[in-house]
C-alpha cells in the first residue's frame, strides 16, 4: 500500500476511533435508560492521565471516607516526591488492585506471605519495617522510588508500570483500575 492511502486510512481510523471515544459513552448512556437511578461517569481524560486509553474491562468501586482519604495521601505523597498527574494515576491504580485502598495489615492466614499496607508490599522484599509500609505516606513514596527507577515508565501502558514495581502474579490486573484512579486524580489534584 503506498504511503499516501495507508496514511489516509490511518487518519480516517483515527478519527472514528476518537469519534468513538467522545461520543461513544455518551449517547450509548442516553439510549439506556435501564442504568438512569445509577451515578455514570463518563470522563474523558486528557494524554496526561490516560495517555494510551484504557485497557480491557474497567471496574470501580464505591470509596468510603478512609479510602478517600487514602487517595488524597498517594497524592500528596506523589507531590511531595516531585511527580506527575500520571504517576498518582498509576499508584492509585496500584493500590487499587493490591488492596481497594484499604491500609491493610497483616491478615492471618488469608495474608500473602508478608504484605502489608496499600501497596501490599512485603518488608521481606525490602519494602520497609511493617509500619513503614503501613504509613500512606512512606508506602507511596517507596512505590514512586520504584516508579522512577523504570526506564521510559511515562510511555507504558499502566499496567507494565505497575507491574515493572510490583511484579505480581496477576501483571494484567492493574489494567482494570485506570479510569477509576484517572478519575480519583481529576478530582482530587487541586484541592
Amino acid at each position: 500500500m503506498n504511503t499516501i492511502l495507508r496514511k489516509s486510512v490511518l487518519g480516517i481510523a483515527g478519527l472514528a476511533f476518537t469519534g468513538g471515544v467522545f461520543a461513544g459513552p455518551v449517547a450509548a448512556h442516553a439510549a439506556d435508560t435501564t442504568h438512569a437511578a445509577k451515578p455514570v461517569a463518563v470522563t474523558v481524560q486528557g494524554d496526561k492521565l490516560i495517555p494510551h486509553g484504557v485497557q480491557g474491562e474497567q471496574s470501580r468501586i464505591e470509596l468510603d471516607d478512609e479510602q478517600t482519604a487514602n487517595v488524597k495521601a498517594i497524592i500528596a505523597a506523589t507531590k511531595k516526591a516531585g511527580m506527575d498527574e500520571r504517576a498518582a494515576v498509576v499508584s492509585i491504580a496500584t493500590a487499587l488492585q493490591e488492596s481497594k485502598l484499604e491500609n491493610l495489615g497483616h491478615l492471618g492466614d488469608r495474608n500473602d506471605h508478608d504484605s502489608q499496607g496499600l501497596f501490599q508490599q512485603r518488608p521481606s522484599s525490602g519494602w520497609g519495617t511493617v509500619e513503614q509500609i503501613t504509613d500512606p505516606e512512606y508506602s507511596t513514596l517507596a512505590f514512586l522510588k520504584g516508579l522512577k527507577q523504570v526506564d521510559g515508565w511515562q510511555d507504558m501502558p499502566l499496567t507494565k508500570a505497575a507491574q515493572t514495581v510490583q511484579v505480581s502474579a496477576y501483571p494484567d490486573h492493574y489494567a482494570q483500575w485506570e479510569q477509576q484512579a484517572a478519575d480519583l486524580v481529576a478530582e482530587h489534584w487541586n484541592k
